[in-house]
């Protein structure tokens, strides 16, 4: 959220492509911490993980974009409060599920 925040108020990034740039910020941030803190994944080999994190991470990116410019335009919520109901959404519903379940197994 802090690099979307950044880009959008500091640079002037459209805020959907911000939304894109933070998300992949975020994935691998999240890759990393979910390999060797949440999950304690690090003794599985790395390649088969990254790779399938990466699927679900485009997954997650179509929705979080898709879903930010849907709430920010059709709904007229500033971008900042869709992005938080989007995150949260797509974090708990897609995400972590994916992760725990597919990526991290």
């Amino acid at each position: 959220m802090g690099v979307l925040f950044g880009l959008v108020e500091l640079l002037g990034v459209w805020y959907v492509l911000a939304t894109g740039l933070g998300a992949l910020t975020g994935a691998v941030v999240n890759f990393l911490l979910g390999r060797y803190w949440s999950f304690e994944a690090q003794d599985k080999p790395p390649q088969g993980q990254a790779f399938r994190y990466a699927l679900v991470s485009v997954g997650s990116l179509l929705l979080n974009a898709g879903g930010v410019y849907a709430i920010t335009e059709w709904g007229g919520l500033k971008y900042g409060y869709s992005k938080l109901i989007v995150s949260l959404l797509i974090g708990f519903f897609f995400n972590f599920p994916l992760q725990r379940q597919y990526v991290f197994k």
